[in-house]
């Protein structure tokens, strides 16, 4: 939904106008700092230093304000100003707008007073009952027509703005019939019901399994479980009389994916693994039929817009443009890693086998985590809690901080919160500094697990970037929200190299916010194509893996030592012994989310046997009957349709590392290149040129009327080339 007003880019992971347009692609702007200046530490506030949100009940002020202000924006738009100040108005009404929209979703999904959660709910609900009165109203979808015929009046981002504002206006509906009109905003509002309920129905109901006796599971997952007792009457060996009843201890395993995650990985009896597989992946079960309402609910949706599916309804606007062009490029890189996926099932099969002791027996989907995880450490002498004493977070985070300094010639700052303008004491609080420019831009981080937080990783967008006036531009503001295990008072948090690949992915879509600097809030940072939103993400992983980068910040806790060489290759040769598995994985799930929101048949089938057959017929591995690990599958809410852009992102950003990156990763000439030729445009530039401008030729390829990526690094760095 918010079609007018904000092109949503996803928070996961997901999960993303005023003034004159920079035309020098390599010229860095300098501001000075307006409206989110940082708060002094002694200055009282409310939550992200929105004086309204003092208080929970602050929220409804909050969203009073800005309905007040949009409406009388709405007001000076419908008296016809010029093409530039109807651009710059509507930007503002969505800066306004999305200041509520995006403060309720951090704190719905992250607060720890219910109370604030459930006045975020309200103030959600009502801030989007505002926007579909935005989105159709056709004063405001004139006056974007007008500015966008009187294109010569504009700016070229202007331009691009008001052709985006009128193709969003339209995408909601508004040259529709009144009927039409009406039901098409019904079912958008539906639609973020479903998703809404999907989401809550996952922390609800993660499922969880017993298991006695304790000595089942290996005391590297303990702190994971929960210790649980049971009655059990004994017998004592002098006499046949019962005894007094006896507590025999076990545990309970949580099976939300984290958690199961880690038991697949290191339980070692088959059993127990089994058990926490089909648990976690049969919750939870009402989201079965929240899936099927919401797949009818999208479809409908499409074809009143005029479309065969909902998938060619959301894929217009990207890079990709149609179903079609991303069926072609999931079926030619899934033809492509097919055999070496194939020899990688093989491999672990046959391994289980010979560790059994079985010469036969099948491999199951809860073997793959735990024996592949024993064929790396066994090949290259690799162990987890080793790798991980080198990765104290508190140096993670200052790896960061040296690898944006070293790129970017900036540096991040700790900084006071205010009173009140934190929701819990664990976050902290980074001003991005640079020497010649000031402040680019502030981030919250909120780094460790909670009861009751958001499970996941993702990166939420609280402030837009957009530019004031000649001298003034307002700071964009994020928050990163993890979930390491440990507080801020713990010394033990160490992170296992997933996490700092996680990290790093995450700090990504941060710096594409920060680093952003368009004229209108409405392209800042992550709000571009779907298709390229994940790229810069992506291609920050590559510094989590690469020795010149670890080596800044990666020492022993308790010794200091530097991460040694020897060790780094080893993860990175554990890393490539599975990877056509891993991406064979993503190109399924890719899959389903086309299959499920694609041309629906005329007799609707159930969505597990559509999981199943896709599985049986693009992978080695079998599909568990009773299982349904798509009502957990999140990404089919904010990427409907749209999770090929994983694989388009890993693509592109295979051919920016190789072309760009890979000589000296920790440049300044490279990130200067990163910075002013992709990120600092954030979506106020059409995608492909911005790909193009970065390297060159070969990073894409236009396919069908749509653009797809070229496979060429992406296959040389999997040892692949010869396929194509």
């Amino acid at each position: 939904m918010w079609h007018l007003i904000r092109r949503i880019a996803p928070n996961l992971r997901r999960k993303p106008f005023i003034g004159s347009s920079n035309s020098d692609p390599t010229r860095t702007q300098h501001y000075h700092t307006s409206v989110v200046a940082p708060r002094q530490s002694g200055a009282s506030t409310g939550l992200y230093g929105f004086d309204h949100l003092k208080s929970p009940n602050g929220f409804q002020r909050f969203v009073d304000e800005a309905i007040e202000r949009s409406t009388e924006l709405v007001s000076y738009i419908s008296a016809m100003p010029e093409s530039s100040e109807i651009i710059r108005a509507m930007d503002e009404i969505s800066d306004t707008v999305c200041s509520v929209v995006d403060s309720a979703e951090l704190c719905r999904n992250t607060h720890p007073d219910r109370e604030f959660v459930e006045e975020a709910n309200k103030a959600s609900m009502r801030i989007n009952e505002y926007l579909h009165y935005l989105n159709t109203n056709h004063t405001l979808y004139d006056a974007v027509r007008k500015a966008e015929q009187e294109k010569h009046l504009l700016t070229e981002e202007a331009q691009r703005a008001a052709h985006f504002l009128r193709v969003d206006f339209e995408r909601g509906g508004i040259h529709l019939s009144a009927d039409k009109l009406d039901r098409v905003n019904q079912l958008n509002i539906e639609i973020s019901q479903l998703c809404r309920e999907f989401n809550e129905n996952i922390i609800i109901d993660p499922g969880s399994v017993d298991i006695f006796p304790s000595s089942r599971m290996p005391k590297s997952v303990h702190h994971l479980l929960k210790p649980i007792y049971r009655s059990t009457p004994g017998i004592l060996r002098e006499t046949v009389l019962p005894r007094d009843t006896m507590k025999e201890k076990g545990f309970r395993i949580t099976t939300d994916p984290q958690n199961l995650s880690s038991v697949l990985q290191h339980v070692s009896e088959d059993e127990v693994r089994k058990m926490a597989y089909i648990q976690g992946n049969s919750v939870p079960v009402a989201n079965l039929g929240i899936l099927d309402k919401l797949i009818a609910t999208r479809h409908e949706l499409a074809q009143i817009m005029g479309y065969r599916s909902y998938a060619e309804f959301s894929m217009k606007p990207n890079m990709a443009s149609s179903p079609a062009v991303v069926m072609s490029f999931l079926h030619e890189i899934g033809k492509m890693v097919r055999p070496r996926a194939d020899e990688e099932f093989r491999k672990i099969r046959d391994f289980k086998r010979e560790k059994s002791g079985r010469e036969s027996g099948d491999l199951e989907p809860w073997d793959e985590a735990y024996y592949t995880a024993l064929m790396k450490s066994s090949t290259y002498n690799l162990d987890s809690s080793v790798v991980a004493s080198y990765f104290p977070l508190p140096q993670c985070i200052e790896g960061l901080k040296v690898m944006v300094e070293s790129l970017f010639g900036a540096t991040f700052h700790s900084i006071p919160l205010a009173p009140g303008e934190s929701w819990h004491e664990d976050v902290l609080k980074l001003s991005l500094h640079h020497h010649e420019e000031g402040d680019l831009g502030y981030l919250y981080l909120d780094l460790y697990s909670r009861k009751g937080k958001y499970p996941g990783f993702a990166h939420f967008a609280i402030k837009g970037g957009r530019r004031i006036s000649e001298t003034e531009y307002q700071l964009p503001v994020v928050a990163l929200v993890c979930n390491f295990s440990g507080s801020c008072n713990s010394s033990t948090a160490r992170l296992n190299h997933w996490e700092l690949e996680t990290l790093f992915h995450e700090f990504g879509h941060a710096l594409h916010s920060l680093l952003s600097r368009t004229d209108y809030q409405h392209f800042s940072g992550t709000r571009v194509v779907l298709d390229l939103a994940e790229t810069p993400s992506n291609l920050f992983e590559y510094f989590a893996w690469d020795y010149r980068v670890l080596k800044t910040f990666a020492r022993h806790y308790s010794t200091g030592e530097i991460i040694p060489e020897k060790l780094v290759k080893s993860m990175q040769g554990a890393r490539k012994m599975f990877a056509a598995t891993e991406l064979q994985r993503q190109i399924f799930y890719a899959l389903i989310d086309q299959t499920l929101f694609g041309e629906q048949p005329a007799t609707p089938r159930d969505t597990s046997s559509i999981v199943a057959d896709l599985k049986r017929q693009y992978t080695s591995w079998n599909h568990v009957e009773g299982t349904h690990w798509q009502t957990r599958f999140n990404h089919l809410l904010n990427y409907g349709a749209g999770y090929y852009s994983y694989l388009y992102a890993k693509c592109f950003a295979a051919t920016i590392w190789q072309k760009l990156c890979q000589e000296d990763p920790l440049s300044l000439t490279t990130g200067t290149a990163l910075r002013t030729i992709l990120l600092q445009h954030g979506g106020a530039r059409e995608p492909a040129s911005l790909l193009n401008g970065l390297v060159g030729e070969g990073i894409l390829r236009h396919c069908n009327g749509g653009i797809i990526p070229d496979l060429t690094s992406l296959c040389e760095e999997m040892k692949l080339g010869e396929n194509i």
